[in-house]
This record gives C-alpha cells, structure tokens and sequence, in this order.
C-alpha cells in the first residue's frame, strides 16, 4: 500500500524501475507535511493489530500446550523432587544428616527422602574412564572367543585393575553403602535433591521461605533429570550474585569490544574512507562490479563472519553464571544473543558513520526518534543484503550441517570409526531464535519505512518455516523438555520490535512535519504496552508457575489409581549424578526413611570397583 506512495512522494523524472536507487522507494522520498502520511499511519495500525492478534493466539495456545504438557505426559520426576542448596556446614553431622533431621522435623507428613550432590569431577572422571575401559577389555575378549580379561597388564603389573563383584558378594549388607559412603562425606557438597511424597507438597516447599537467613536452606524447583547441570550444583550460593554481577559486566564490555568489527564493517560501505584505508584498491573500485560486491555484500559477510563467535562465548558466560540447568543456562545464553545480535547488528549498524560520532545526541530521550527516522531508512540497503548473506545463508547451512558432516566423515574414513550415538544434538535455541527474532524486528521497523525489503523475509520466513520442520522432526534430538519456557522470549522481543517501530516512524512524521500522523501514532503505542501488560498478567504466570488446582488434581489421580507407590521407587534412582554406573548404586546412595526404605530392593547387578 505504501510503496507507490513512496515512488511517486516528490515531483521528480523517474527512471525505469530497475535503474532507480532504493532511495526512491523509503518514506524519505515522501515531500514534508504530505497528506499521504495518512496511509502510512493506517498502515501501521493495520501491521500492530495483526501482529498483537497473532501473538495474543499464539500465546493462548501454548498455554494451553503448557498445561497439557504438565498434565497429559508421563509422570515427571521433577514435580516430587526439590532442589536444596547452602546447606548450613555442622562440625556434629555431615550435610546428609542435616538434610534428613531438618525435613523430617519440618516437612514429617510429606518428606520421603533425599540424595546428596557429590563433588563429580575427579570421582567421575575415575568412574567414566574405568567403565569405559572394561567395556573395551570385554568386547576384545569377547571378539577373539576367550575369557574376560580381569587383568589390565599394561603397567607390567600383575594385580587388576577391576575387581568384579559376584551377586552374592554385591548383596551383603552394607557392601554398597560402604563402596559408595567411603568418600562421600568428604565429597558431599552443600547442596541435595529432596523428594516429597506428593508434587503440591514438593512445589510448596519450593515456594516458601525455609529459613530466617535467606541464605540457608534455598529452595528450588528441581530440573528434569537429563537437564541437571551437575557442575554448577556445588556451587557456593553466596557466589551466585557475584557471578550474576560479572557476566553481565562481562556481557556489556563484550558488547561494545565488538563495536571495533562493526565500526570496520561500516566503513566498507563507504567508498571515500575505504579507498583512504586501502589506497591501493583505488583502481579496482572504478569497476561498477567489483564496486558492487566489495560496498555491498562484502560487509554482511564479514559481519557474519565476526557474529559466528558471538553464540560459544554468550554460552560460556551463561555457565559462569551458575544455572542449575542445561536448559537454563541455555536461555541465558539465548537473552545475551538477543540483546548483542539487537545491540550491534541493527543500533550500531543504524547509529553508525555520523551518528555513532554524535553520542551525545543519543542521551537526549526526545531526540532518538529522530535520530532513528533519519537513519534506519538510510541503512535499508544494508538490512536487505543482509537478510540475503545471514538469512539465506544460515538456512542453507542449518539444513546441510557442513561441520556436523565433516566430522562424521572424518570418524568413517579417515579414523575408521563410527560416529558415537551420544552426538546427537539438540536444537540450538542460543544461535537460531535471536537470529529469527533479529528479522522480524527488521522487519516490523522497515515495513513502512522501506517495504521493498518485505518480500525478502516473505522468502526468508517461508523456507525457515520448512527447514526448522525439518530439523524438529529429522535431525534434533529433544533430550529434555522446557515446557515452552522459550516463548515469553519470542513474545516480549516482538513486543519490543513493535514498539521501536512506532517510536521509529514517530520520528520520520516528525521529521517530515507531519503533526497528524505524529499524533495518530501515539495512541497506538500507548495500547501495544497495554496489551503487553495484558498478556504479562494473563499468560505469563503459566509459564513461570504452575496452579495447585493442577497438582492436586493430579496428585488425586495418582492416589486413586494405586501408582503413588510405584512413582516412589523410580525416585530412588530418577537422579543418578554418575550415569555410568548402575541404577543401584543411585538407589543405594539415597537417605530414605523408615517406611521408604523396604521399596528400595537390591537386584543382581555387577559393581564396579575402584582399586
């Protein structure tokens, strides 16, 4: 609707199409004070209230998912299971002790037992590599048709280094308990899985203030089993703020290090100061082609280059941050993404060459709405290439997975081996939702202001739809569940592309004096944070808490249907901290009370041994 208006918005000789600059067709050809402003006022209107009615269905609808989720899945061990840290240290007792006589006097009615977190760095290390050994002396002796080989020989020593337990030996009393509590006091970090009879319960004492000092005894809803990062779990919980307040630090001193890429990226643009860089380009530049290339492609792709680093170093500061999950700290890393890719790829991108000069306009709250009218539909020809060398591009690469087939073929042919079943991965939240996120807010900024640029991301959108089916379906490995814990990213990051897009075209009607359709533009922005709100106070809640009417419906099914029991035993070894090892020894390293522990049974299974 808007681009005709935009062609023919000032008395001048046209060319033909093709020859015309892309100047020619942004809101900057429109004459000031034109009453063709009009149409671009409704268009807006028209591109906010889609926006905000797809988002408010959408929203609706995962929620709906969400609790059908919760209710509808198998049952999750996570909704009995609560994760307690800064245990208080006692001279008298060791942390299982505490844990035990602090719930069992609290929590009586409804505490059924509890497995201390252990130091897992050397202890697994010594477990991983020992399984991982026997299992290769096994499948050897096995392939030549003798004996196991119990002796590992390769130290010129004749004692082994397994000793296999026969079943009778493994079910003496006490010969697990030993083997696992030999080291376990001096192991045991201040921090535990506590398990409750039922979720409401498990989810209340999650909630609820266990201590006078809020530093001891922190609750926590407990991730999913595989999406338990057991590293940060030993975690001092007096660090954690420190470490918040550093990576955010670090984040923002990330950021704007990497203003230098952009700053040098930008000047590729610009034919004067990239001849004075590189004076002897100068010839090669008069060719309108290589002109083309090297001022108009060239820096999307080097952009591209330097953003590929961006995503493993937001992620290693999403570690440091000490989330207790996988799936935690992969948000974190999502948001940091968002913010960077928002941050330099468009702010710093727009704001560049004579307005990143001028920081001091930049403090003046009345004057960015100008600043941004006047130089997003200046880098319009920017975002557009762009779309084609990240957009397209990324797609391409995400549906070939070049490294992931490099690698592989790598093992096959040249070490001759196969590719472990253990690297299979799962979907890159972190690098694929800010860069989808990224157009639509280039999108929703240029839809009026430059919607020549529109029918790229049509395209863009269009494929990324089937690839991304493709790679949910076919490639990605779902190895936990987030319950959606995704989406309020996606919907607050479109809200905020909405809303910087009325602020943007705020600026260009005022710019080009057009006091009506700065006036009409207002209001619009006014109901877009009003339905945030809305969706805030209407949806959100679901995705950050779940209602006891859903517990407690859920735990009376359970009951009514016998299987309370049965859910009580698969807690015992629903938490293994050392996967290698048997789901016994998880059972057996559980503290559980007196009614709890006839559940816990002692099948034949081989242990092994640490000499």
């Amino acid at each position: 609707m808007v681009l005709p208006l935009n062609y023919y918005g000032q008395e001048m000789q046209h060319k033909q199409i093709p020859s015309e600059s892309l100047g020619v067709f942004t809101i900057s050809n429109v004459k000031e004070g034109s009453e063709w402003f009009s149409a671009h006022v409704v268009a807006l209107y028209v591109i906010t209230g889609s926006a905000c009615m797809l988002l408010y269905f959408e929203y609706k609808s995962l929620t709906s998912m969400r609790l059908a989720h919760i209710t509808q899945s198998p049952t999750n061990p996570s909704h009995f299971a609560v994760l307690v840290r800064s245990i208080p240290w006692s001279p008298k007792e060791s942390y299982s002790d505490s844990v035990r006589n602090y719930f069992t006097k609290y929590y009586a009615a409804t505490y059924l037992s509890h497995q201390m977190v252990h130091l897992c760095g050397t202890v697994r290390k010594l477990v991983s590599s020992a399984t991982k050994i026997y299992k290769v002396i096994i499948s050897t002796s096995i392939e030549q048709g003798s004996k196991p080989i119990l002796r590992c020989g390769l130290c010129g020593t004749t004692t082994s280094s397994f000793k296999i337990l026969s079943s009778e030996e493994s079910t003496k009393p006490g010969n697990e308990l030993k083997s696992i509590e030999s080291g376990s006091r001096e192991n045991e970090c201040s921090a535990a899985f506590v398990f409750f009879r039922n979720r409401y319960s498990a989810y209340i004492a999650s909630k609820v203030l266990q201590s006078s000092n809020p530093m001891l005894w922190v609750t926590d809803l407990a991730p999913e089993p595989h999406d338990v990062y057991w590293s940060n779990l030993c975690i001092p919980y007096r660090q954690l703020w420190f470490r918040r307040i550093a990576t955010l630090i670090a984040t923002v001193v990330f950021m704007f290090v990497f203003l230098g890429p952009v700053a040098f990226v930008q000047g590729l643009t610009e034919m004067d100061h990239l001849t004075k860089m590189f004076p002897f380009i100068r010839g090669l530049l008069k060719r309108p082609y290589i002109n083309r290339v090297v001022t108009g492609y060239l820096p999307s792709v080097v952009l591209l280059l330097f953003l590929y680093t961006v995503p493993p170093v937001m992620m290693l500061l999403a570690e440091l941050e000490g989330s207790i999950s996988r799936s935690g700290r992969k948000k974190s890393a999502c948001t940091k993404v968002l913010y960077f890719t928002i941050w330099n790829v468009f702010f710093v991108n727009v704001l560049s060459g004579t307005y990143l000069k001028q920081l001091d306009s930049l403090f003046v709250v009345k004057d960015i709405p100008r600043t941004l009218g006047q130089a997003v539909p200046a880098s319009a020809s920017f975002f557009m290439t762009y779309v084609f060398t990240s957009g397209w591009t990324s797609l391409a690469v995400e549906m070939m997975q070049p490294l992931v087939l490099i690698y592989n073929n790598f093992l096959r042919y040249i070490l001759q081996k196969d590719p472990p079943v253990s690297s299979a991965m799962s979907f890159p939240y972190h690098t694929e939702l800010p860069r989808v996120l990224l157009f639509g807010l280039i999108g929703f900024c240029c839809a009026v202001l430059a919607p020549l640029i529109l029918p790229f991301l049509v395209i863009y959108f269009s494929i990324a739809f089937l690839v991304y089916k493709n790679q949910f379906i076919n490639v990605y490995v779902t190895k936990y569940d987030t319950g959606g814990q995704f989406w309020p990213i996606a919907h607050n990051a479109t809200i905020f592309s909405l809303v910087l897009a009325q602020i943007i075209a705020m600026g260009v009607f005022g710019l080009k004096q057009s006091t009506a359709a700065l006036g009409c533009t207002m209001p619009l922005l006014i109901c877009t944070v009003l339905f945030n709100e809305y969706c805030r106070q209407r949806f959100f809640p679901v995705f950050n808490n779940t209602a006891a009417e859903v517990l407690m419906e859920m735990d009376w099914q359970d009951e009514q249907s016998g299987r309370l029991q049965e859910i009580h035993q698969k807690l015992q070894s629903a938490y293994c901290q050392f996967t290698l090892v048997s789901d016994d020894f998880c059972k057996a390293g559980h503290s559980v009370t007196d009614e709890t522990a006839e559940s816990v049974q002692d099948p034949h299974s081989i242990v092994v041994h640490l000499e």
